[in-house]
């Protein structure tokens, strides 16, 4: 695994906080958010293993995460069994029994792995967006930014996936709602660095939006 060496170790301050202390290198866990129920999808599977050209989603977008070269990878589960279709041996598996409240209890549960890990970086991304390609976590995960919060955009658009959280705003991510970290962009615009990746950050919702994959 690569470590992140080219990240800027000034980290732009935060208010509140005392200035963050570096010790050692810096490590850095991807954490692919895959515990929701996806009651929009309509077809006879759960939709992250519904497949596109064979692939089953999650594992597309589980790829993409293992190739970046990240010095860990968490995969948060909840709602279905993903084990049924693709291999998770290559990561951690957490398993969020909170799955059904909101996705900010799958985050957190990412976090805290990051934690255990040591990890000083979570990069954080979510498996029914399967088009996010590895170039993408991997640019997020090295970016040269002191900026508490590093934010992938396409085609000049903010994505918002994947999202690079340096551990001194951990504690600071929502502890309720869908939103993940775009409510804390939103209050602290100044702590938000973004870099521009290629790729789509398109996500599979619906048996509609899986048609229009599949089709084109």
């Amino acid at each position: 695994m690569t470590k992140n060496s080219g990240i800027d170790r000034k980290l732009r301050p935060i208010p509140g906080q005392d200035p963050v202390p570096y010790a050692g290198p810096m490590t850095t866990t991807g954490v692919l958010l895959a515990a929701g129920g996806g009651s929009r999808f309509a077809g006879p599977t759960h939709k992250l293993l519904a497949t596109v050209d064979g692939i089953a989603i999650v594992r597309r977008s589980l790829d993409n995460v293992l190739a970046a070269g990240l010095d860990h990878v968490v995969v948060v589960t909840g709602a279905v069994d993903l084990a049924v279709g693709v291999d998770l041996t290559a990561v951690e598996v957490v398993h969020n029994p909170r799955w059904e409240q909101v996705q900010a209890t799958s985050l957190h549960a990412g976090l805290a792995a990051a934690a255990v890990n040591g990890s000083e970086f979570a990069v954080v991304g979510l498996a029914d967006q399967p088009f996010v390609p590895s170039s993408a976590w991997r640019a997020v995960a090295t970016a040269r930014s002191p900026a508490p919060i590093v934010v992938a955009t396409y085609g000049g658009v903010r994505g918002p996936n994947p999202v690079r959280l340096h551990a001194a705003v951990w504690s600071q991510m929502p502890t309720d709602g869908d939103e993940g970290a775009r409510s804390l962009m939103r209050l602290h615009p100044d702590w938000v660095d973004e870099v521009a990746c290629d790729g789509s950050a398109a996500d599979i919702d619906t048996l509609e939006d899986l048609t229009q994959w599949t089709s084109s």
